[in-house]
């Protein structure tokens, strides 16, 4: 049986990537998977850059408002979701396109990378937790460079969530995860992929991101803050570590000034932008797209992906035999 469609569409944030997989899901009879951490969560809508109901223009999209904001997300559980919604989509006869900006969430389902072993000594994760708590990640990270350097370039030192799971996979295995990762994507993929990477130069990309910041702010990101930290959620929470709600939580204590915070956020979304480039960078059959190339003519780039997709064998509709699965 051949291998079952699958197709990516991904690239830095504030890129555009979300109106332009619109355009193709419409084109090919395609669903979309939101492959992004922050967009599972409920409520926090403005700043995580969430598709409006009305901007979906009746394409079905998945993994969006599934979780509460103090609920627990991991690339595990994505995977989980992920893989079932293409299963339902195959059954629906279409194409699942997985459409967003984590690359670690799309490598986990492109290549179904094993995370068997990953994460399962409790106590030790605990204490992880609690010295990330006592002296910062920065401590955290200094560990984990210690017994791999490799993942410790790769893995942002705020981002405690992955550091704490490094360290764990070492302490079970005495490997490290580096190796085990790099060994998981030399794996061939259980699909027919067509891998997108939608890119801008990087002068009017920056533009881009401190525009989206500034609409951001003008649509009412301290008020969705502000709402979701009088509900209850705080800054110790998976959900509120990510980009636009730890700044203004920042602000809204009274740690920094606005203006110190709306400089941070644009700041660190550039810096983020930046750690997105160089992660795609390393994927192995990717096809990039620079926007200047094609003229910013959306027209044009839909085009060369709809040929890029025949080439591949990647056309609507899904075959009957791909209904039941990989």
């Amino acid at each position: 049986m051949k291998k079952p469609p699958l197709i990516i569409l991904t690239g830095p944030t504030a890129v555009g990537k979300t109106a332009l997989s619109i355009r193709l899901a419409k084109a090919v009879g395609g669903e979309i998977l939101s492959a992004d951490s922050m967009q599972v969560y409920k409520g926090m809508d403005i700043g995580s850059a969430k598709i409006r109901p009305d901007e979906m223009e009746g394409v079905s999209h998945h993994l969006i408002d599934i979780l509460e904001p103090w609920e627990e997300f991991h690339v595990v559980r994505f995977q989980e979701c992920a893989k079932a919604c293409i299963q339902e989509i195959y059954g629906r006869g279409h194409i699942p396109i997985l459409t967003g900006g984590t690359g670690f969430y799309i490598q986990a389902v492109l290549y179904d990378i094993d995370f068997t072993q990953n994460g399962q000594d409790g106590a030790y994760r605990r204490h992880l937790e609690a010295l990330a708590a006592e002296k910062g990640p920065a401590y955290l990270h200094g560990l984990l460079e210690a017994v791999d350097p490799e993942a410790a370039k790769q893995i942002h030192e705020n981002n405690i969530k992955r550091t704490i799971r490094a360290l764990e996979y070492y302490q079970e295995t005495g490997e490290p995860i580096s190796g085990h990762n790099e060994r998981e994507r030399q794996k061939e993929s259980p699909y027919n992929f067509a891998y997108f990477v939608l890119n801008q130069d990087r002068a009017r990309l920056y533009e881009r991101i401190d525009r989206r910041v500034d609409a951001m702010l003008e649509a009412g990101l301290v008020d969705e803050v502000k709402a979701l930290k009088e509900a209850g959620c705080t800054r110790d929470m998976v959900s509120m570590q990510g980009l636009g709600y730890k700044e203004i939580l920042d602000y809204l204590d009274g740690r920094i000034d606005y203006e110190e915070a709306v400089r941070v956020l644009k700041r660190d979304t550039r810096h983020f932008a930046k750690r997105q480039l160089t992660w795609f960078r390393r994927e192995r059959d990717v096809t990039w797209i620079e926007r200047e190339a094609f003229e910013n003519d959306e027209e044009r780039i839909l085009d060369f992906m709809k040929d890029a997709l025949k080439e591949k064998g990647i056309c609507p509709p899904v075959l009957r035999e791909h209904r039941q699965g990989v």
